[in-house]
C-alpha cells in the first residue's frame, strides 16, 4: 500500500490511519527511521508480548535478601 502525506510544521508527518490499523500501531509506539540512498522507512519496533521470565516484586527482594545472609551481612 502507498500513500501521498504532506510534511508538516517541525517536519511532522502524520500516518494514514488505514496503515496505522493495518499495522496495528498505538500512540507512544515507536518507529526506527532508516534512510538507504533516496528513500525512507519507518519499522516499528514492537513491545515483547510475552517475557521469558515473570518475576514480582517480593521475589526479587527475597532473592536480595538471601544473597545479603549468605554474604554475612
Amino acid at each position: 500500500m502507498a500513500k501521498i502525506v504532506r510534511v508538516g510544521k517541525k517536519f511532522a508527518v502524520y500516518l494514514p490511519k488505514e496503515i496505522v490499523e493495518e499495522m496495528k500501531i498505538k500512540e507512544g509506539d515507536l518507529l526506527m527511521v532508516v534512510k538507504e540512498g533516496d528513500k525512507i522507512s519507518l519499522i516499528p519496533l514492537k513491545k515483547p508480548t510475552k517475557y521469558w521470565a515473570e518475576v514480582n516484586p517480593d521475589e526479587v527482594e527475597e532473592v536480595g535478601e538471601e544473597i545479603t545472609r549468605s554474604l554475612g551481612k
